[in-house]
């Protein structure tokens, strides 16, 4: 038989409430109901729903919501059976918070756009017969079934047995999901209110689960009379109980308010109240986040902790807020929240909910064929930023976002895949611009300045709402889960709050245990941070260890420490200032003409141009002359692509993120034999060069307890492990090549090694600091000289004179050059007439 065959179909005009038979009474006067605006028909919306439910086919065969149906029940009845109460009253209760069914508003459009409609205008209204029509429709797909076998489920008598018996008493909460257009929560208007809304946010904290009830059985402690009162106030609703008895006894007898809540007989649902925050790429500059409150039933309780990013459908609701001390006036104030009727995670930075044109996918693969990916990819990272330092620090950064691959042991430890990055040196060198830089392009990214930040705000906090009861608030490490944190200023944190960070930069994971709250919460985040030596500036009189102010523990928990140097070179000044140059004046043309192109191309030609990415500006989302928005799937495809085929430009951070969530979504690149031999064998060598360096520091100046400012540790090995496994991800490689390891050791060397050598190696760079590292005594007895000689707040004397002096008194005239530099950078002295002159201020 077909499966619309003998079936009764009713007309979308049906939905709509109309007065017909009113308007024919004579006198009577009906209002228009030929308007969009009008009450839907509750009635006709059940057996829409219904028939929907039951008819509406996936394909040519499939009845997608049947199967649901009978799914759930066949779940909800095996655990029933196995379950520990028996009792009818536990299996409801249960049952009530576990029963749903997800449907998808794009099938309810296809099948009847009239019911699509309705629910979007009204769905507080139709949610209720929704749900009983999601109720009929599962005992009317049990009775077709019955019949087939009704020997079997029915007994002697003819009386159904327990599938029936088990739908009476069944509440099937209707979640519902669809691609509806995104509505920011500072969008949200009174025009909103009782509509349904898609609402993207980060969820920042998350209440107990309540008890909320819907059914209250009250009895009377005088005459024992029982009634039943429904709870239909929402969420945030209360129920009054009755002033008098309205039994058969005279209501005096039982005096007033006699009825009390009978809990054994009353039905009860789980309810949570979550707090909704915008993601922080999306709150515009200057402003501050919004956040609102959200409320979840049923099945949705405990499913979203704190830094989940979710999608949910909600109708936004008023709510009388509690009243401010020393204020009456509360009832006139009515607060929004969200009745979440759908939620959807979020996890884009894993690239597990993003989705994939064709198109893109072709695009991405072209790049990850590319020769040379690589070079692309560390070019597309900041291409403002110019200078043959910052090379090795991209391609570090471009490692950092795609991450090595997650690992799960079999006794149930996990060994992270993010890696963390530190940049530490002189001032002016770009540090901060490069976090700026990665928090854009990062799929899921936080800036935040270490000054400014606590250990709670970048944990987690217990905090005390107005009704006096404690709840989780997730900070900047929970609210990255999955992608980058960027700490700017590291080194001016509070020690106590540095160390409040060990456990998510290696477990990545935060545990509470506060106000009676224990729990774990994730914390998968990889962490960029950066800093300023001790001094301001790096001292080459004093050791790294000096200058880098950071315990052991902490400097070992990052897989690369860059320590970024502002080296004085004519040539090398000269070709920045181009760079800076070019930038300020293309900018000054992109401004008066309105075009978004003149953004100097990286690592070489200051004069070369390129189009800016639309995504990056103010407003991002610019519409080119096709119409085409720079976040559009064929805007990407068509930037990789041009990219791809020419060789050169860079990607739009809109491209970059996307192929980074696409990388990680395909790809999860292991070790072979060969490239654990050679990282074995690498690592035991670097650990033997330390230890060789650290006899030959002791054995030069007499120190034993001279030790090497960054240990070398078994995480360092772990961080080349991710290293590698991040270059293979790349190239969309599921398996990590000998090149790989060869990549990961340079890039170790030129960052970690290089920064735990400067002791005992000078920088090249510098002619004037080409000679051997002096002898510690040797330096600080010139300084002492240098200081006996100029007074504080004395006169201004000749450089040259100083050094011929100190020569004369038997002090090396390089050393005391040298000296006079390190007192300059600290502010001790200061220098006039292009450093000919000096004067002594502190």
């Amino acid at each position: 038989m077909d499966f619309d065959e003998d079936r009764l179909y009713y007309s979308h005009q049906q939905l709509q409430t109309t007065r017909t038979d009113e308007a024919d009474a004579p006198g009577s006067t009906v209002a228009d109901d030929s308007n969009d605006d009008g009450q839907a028909d509750l009635e006709a919306v059940r057996r829409h729903f219904k028939e929907f439910l039951r008819n509406y086919r996936l394909g040519q065969q499939r009845y997608l919501y049947r199967e649901k149906l009978l799914r759930m029940h066949r779940r909800l009845a095996n655990s029933s059976a196995s379950g520990d109460d028996p009792s009818v009253a536990a299996d409801a209760a249960k049952n009530a918070n576990t029963a749903k069914l997800e449907v998808d508003l794009a099938h309810v459009g296809e099948y009847d756009a009239a019911l699509l409609g309705f629910i979007i205008a009204q769905p507080a209204t139709l949610l209720p017969a929704l749900e009983q029509a999601t109720v009929e429709a599962l005992r009317s797909l049990l009775y077709s079934n019955n019949n087939n076998n009704r020997s079997s489920d029915m007994d002697p008598d003819g009386i159904q047995t327990e599938p029936e018996l088990m739908v009476d008493s069944l509440a099937i909460q209707v979640l519902l999901r669809g691609n509806l257009k995104p509505t920011p929560l500072r969008s949200i208007h009174s025009e909103h209110i009782n509509k349904l809304l898609k609402c993207p946010g980060i969820v920042i904290s998350t209440s107990p689960v309540k008890n909320r009830a819907v059914k209250l059985v009250v009895r009377c402690q005088r005459c024992l009379h029982t009634r039943t009162i429904l709870a239909t106030d929402g969420p945030f609703g209360s129920v009054t109980l009755p002033m008098v008895c309205s039994g058969p006894v005279d209501p005096e007898e039982c005096g007033r308010y006699p009825y009390a809540v009978s809990p054994d007989q009353s039905q009860f649902v789980d309810q949570q109240t979550l707090k909704l925050q915008e993601a922080p790429e999306r709150v515009p500059t200057g402003e501050m986040p919004r956040s609102i409150l959200m409320a979840v039933e049923r099945s949705l309780v405990d499913v979203a902790p704190p830094g989940t990013r979710v999608s949910v459908l909600c109708i936004p609701t008023l709510f009388t807020a509690a009243a401010p001390r020393g204020s009456n006036s509360s009832d006139a104030t009515k607060q929004v929240y969200l009745r979440v009727v759908g939620m959807v995670k979020d996890n884009d930075a894993h690239g597990q909910a993003a989705t994939f044109t064709p198109q893109e996918e072709e695009a991405f693969q072209a790049l990850s064929r590319h020769a040379n990916v690589y070079d692309i990819l560390q070019r597309s990272i900041a291409p403002d930023i110019s200078g043959s330092y910052t090379v090795d620090i991209k391609k570090a950064l471009a490692c950092q976002l795609f991450g090595g691959s997650c690992k799960k042991l079999p006794d149930g430890v996990r060994l992270r895949g993010d890696i963390n990055c530190l940049l530490l040196g002189d001032p002016s060198m770009a540090k901060s611009q490069f976090l700026k830089s990665i928090s854009k392009i990062s799929p899921v990214g936080i800036y935040t300045s270490g000054k400014g930040s606590s250990a709670a705000g970048l944990t987690a906090s217990v905090v005390r709402d107005a009704k006096g009861e404690f709840y989780l608030e997730g900070g900047a490490m929970v609210l990255a889960d999955g992608g980058v944190v960027c700490i700017d200023e590291f080194d001016k944190m509070r020690p106590n709050d540095r160390v409040a960070i060990h456990e998510a930069m290696e477990q990545q994971t935060i545990s509470i245990a506060k106000a009676g709250i224990t729990t774990v919460l994730n914390a998968r985040a990889s962490v960029l941070a950066a800093a300023n030596p001790v001094f301001g500036r790096y001292d080459d009189a004093r050791s790294a260890s000096e200058n880098i102010d950071l315990m052991t523990t902490i400097l070992s928990r990052f897989d690369l420490i860059f320590l970024v140097r502002d080296i004085r070179e004519e040539e090398r000044d000269r070709l920045i200032c181009q760079h800076v140059m070019g930038v300020h004046i293309n900018n000054s043309s992109r401004n008066s003409d309105g075009q978004n192109y003149v953004r100097p191309m990286a690592g070489g030609d200051a004069g070369a141009l390129s189009y800016m990415d639309a995504s990056s500006m103010p407003g991002g989302g610019i519409e080119n002359g096709s119409g085409m928005t720079a976040n559009s799937p064929e805007a990407i495809a068509d930037n990789i692509l041009d990219v791809v085929s020419s060789g050169n430009g860079e990607l739009s951070n809109a491209a970059m993120k996307k192929y980074i969530q696409y990388c990680k979504a395909k790809c999860s690149p292991r070790l072979t034999d060969e490239a654990g031999e050679i990282l074995t064998s690498s690592y035991v060598k670097i650990r033997d060069d330390v230890r060789k360096q650290a006899i030959s520091a002791r054995s030069s100046s007499g120190n034993d307890d001279n030790q090497a400012a960054i240990p070398i540790t078994v995480r360092q090995l772990e961080a080349l492990v991710r290293l590698s496994e991040s270059l293979a991800k790349m190239r969309l490689e599921s398996e990590v090549a000998a090149q790989d390891v060869t990549e990961a050791l340079r890039l170790f060397r030129v960052s970690t090694m290089a920064a735990n050598a400067v002791d005992h190696t000078s920088t090249s760079s510098d002619a004037s600091l080409s000679v051997s590292a002096p002898n510690r005594q040797e330096m600080e007895r010139t300084e002492a000289f240098l200081r006996s000689r100029l007074v504080v707040g004395g006169m201004m004397l000749n450089k040259q004179r100083i050094i011929e002096e100190a020569v004369g008194q038997g002090f090396n005239a390089v050393l005391v050059a040298r000296a006079l530099s390190v007192m300059v950078s600290r502010d001790e002295l200061m220098e006039r007439n292009q450093g000919r002159l000096l004067k002594r201020v502190r």
